[in-house]
C-alpha cells in the first residue's frame, strides 16, 4: 500500500500522522509539499490537522487553493480515497469534495480533551475495524468544529447514509452532553457519495497507541491498510 500525507504552513499533526500510518502500513508514507503539483501514485490521500496558513480568512479556505489540492480533488473524484482530520476535514468542506461547513465553536472557546464517538458506518475502508454503535473514544482540539449545514443538505446527509462518526456520551447517549462543539446532529465525521472521501474533526491518530493513554484510532488505520493493499 502507498500512502501520502499532504503538508501545508501551519500543519501540526502531519507527523503524528505519518507514525500511525506507518505503523500500520510497515513502512512510512510519503510527505508532500502544499507547493507541489501532483501526488505520487497512490492508494491514501491524508489531509492533516493544525493550522493551515495560520487559519486566516476562515480554515482551510488558503489551503484548499493551494497548488497540490488541484490533484487531490482530481484524484478524489476519480476514487482515490481521501482521509480529512480537523483542519483536513476544514480543507475538504473548503475543497468542495464534502458538503457544510466548520463554524467556530459553540462555546466560542478553543476545546481540547478526549470525546466519545459512535461509530456509524462499518462499512467503508475508513471504518472497516469497527461495528456499527460501537462507541469509542479520540481526542479533539480544534475552535472551529462545528459542523453546519442546511436543512436540505443535513436530510441527504442523512439519507444517503453518510454520516461516519456522532458525537455521544460515555454510554453512547446523544442527549447534547456529549457535543462538544455544537454540530448538527451531533455529526463529528462525514462521508462523500461513494464512502472514499472522510473528514472528522477527532484525532484517531491522536490515541493509536499505548504510550499515548489508548489505541482506539488504531482500528482506523489498520483497517485503511487492510482494505486498500
Amino acid at each position: 500500500m502507498k500512502a501520502h500525507v499532504i503538508v501545508f504552513p501551519g500543519s501540526n499533526c502531519d507527523r503524528d500522522v505519518a507514525v500511525s500510518l506507518g505503523k500500520a502500513m510497515g513502512t512510512p508514507p510519503g510527505m508532500i509539499w502544499h507547493g507541489d503539483s501532483e501526488v505520487p501514485s497512490t492508494d491514501l490521500i491524508v489531509l492533516p490537522g493544525g493550522f493551515s496558513y495560520g487559519d486566516y480568512l476562515r480554515c482551510g479556505a488558503v489551503a484548499a487553493h493551494s497548488p497540490i489540492m488541484k490533484d487531490v480533488v482530481s484524484k478524489a473524484n476519480s476514487g482515490t480515497p481521501v482521509l480529512g482530520i480537523c483542519n483536513g476535514f476544514q480543507i475538504l468542506t473548503e475543497a468542495g469534495l464534502l458538503p457544510g461547513v466548520l463554524m467556530r465553536n459553540a462555546s466560542l472557546r478553543y476545546v481540547c480533551r478526549d470525546v466519545h464517538l459512535r461509530v456509524e458506518r462499518s462499512d467503508t475502508a475508513f471504518t472497516s475495524k469497527y461495528e456499527s454503535g460501537q462507541i469509542i473514544r479520540i481526542p479533539i482540539a480544534h475552535h472551529e468544529g462545528n459542523f453546519f449545514a442546511d436543512d436540505d443538505t443535513i436530510d441527504r446527509l442523512e439519507q444517503e447514509d453518510r454520516v461516519a462518526f456522532r458525537y455521544c456520551d460515555a454510554s453512547g447517549g446523544m442527549n447534547g452532553a456529549g457535543n462538544p462543539n455544537g454540530s448538527r446532529k451531533d455529526i463529528a465525521g462525514i462521508l462523500n457519495k461513494t464512502g472514499s472521501v472522510l473528514g472528522m474533526m477527532p484525532h484517531p491518530e491522536r490515541l493509536a497507541d499505548e504510550a499515548l493513554g489508548g489505541t482506539d484510532g488504531t482500528a482506523m488505520f489498520d483497517g485503511l491498510v487492510e482494505a486498500l493493499q
